[in-house]
């Protein structure tokens, strides 16, 4: 005989709330692109009613309802929808978070991770809140595989590459503390700014040039905010490689759900061209 788990009551440290939640909850708002990602991995798709306008990006999320995207949120949606659960991050998130959370909304925020072992320990909590924890040890298992194979082949010498990130209109340095440096070492290169201790560093152009990267990887978002490549080239100087990642599933720089190894995949054969 099967008998229903109880209710549980679930802390959020970084809202400072507790929330009551259904063992199994099955109305589950996801308003990270890289959650909604891991949730399809674990095969829990069908526990979602809503999405971000960006989780259409790596994920095939059918007809459910688009609640938002990264701070724009349709309030109507949630409404309509009734979730469980509502997932978010941290970030520049935190604030929306805190307002629907105040609104009475099942929200729950996961840490924005600093490293690929942050990405997993958040798809183990992911699993956790949705009461699947085989599934999101399983999913973690296979991409600690997949990062182990990939270390396995670090070529002897690595390519010193500098990372530039443009979120919108605001250029980034990626220093030491963000998955971006984990996702560059993967691929087989060496981060110029491995040693700071700070994820987005503001631009510094001179500086970074001084630090004589072989590689520059550029991430834009080529449809929001396209970047003209050729007129960052002149403005920089620059005419040595460059390497341009954008939102495309298994390319883009700062993504940080399971495609994030396709990424590193994908960066290692442009990194040995």
């Amino acid at each position: 005989m099967n008998v229903p788990k109880p209710e549980r009551r679930v802390r959020c440290e970084i809202l400072g709330t507790t929330l009551p939640l259904p063992a199994r909850p099955l109305r589950v708002v996801s308003l990270v692109a890289g959650w909604t990602e891991a949730i399809w991995a674990m095969d829990l798709g069908d526990r979602v009613v809503a999405v971000s306008h960006y989780c259409r990006r790596y994920v095939d999320t059918g007809t459910r309802p688009v609640a938002g995207d990264y701070l724009k949120i349709d309030e109507a949606v949630l409404a309509a929808v009734q979730p469980d659960l509502v997932l978010m991050t941290g970030g520049v998130q935190l604030g929306v978070a805190r307002r629907l959370a105040k609104a009475g909304l099942p929200v729950h925020v996961l840490a924005l991770p600093d490293s690929l072992a942050g990405i997993l320990e958040n798809i183990r909590r992911l699993g956790a809140l949705l009461g699947e924890m085989r599934a999101a040890q399983a999913l973690t298992a296979r991409m600690e595989a997949e990062a182990a194979a990939l270390r396995a082949l670090a070529p002897a010498v690595r390519p010193r590459v500098y990372a530039e990130l443009w979120f919108g209109r605001h250029p980034r340095m990626a220093g030491g503390l963000t998955f971006i440096h984990d996702l560059i070492e993967l691929a087989g290169g060496t981060n110029v700014w491995a040693a700071e201790t700070e994820g987005y560093l503001k631009l510094d152009w001179a500086a970074a040039s001084a630090m004589k990267p072989e590689v520059i990887v550029l991430f834009h978002e080529e449809d929001d905010h396209p970047l003209d490549v050729e007129a960052w080239r002149r403005e920089r100087g620059w005419a040595g490689a460059v390497v341009e990642s954008g939102i495309t599933p298994g390319r883009n720089l700062i993504h940080d759900g399971p495609t994030l190894l396709a990424t590193a995949r994908w960066l290692r054969t442009q990194l040995g061209k």
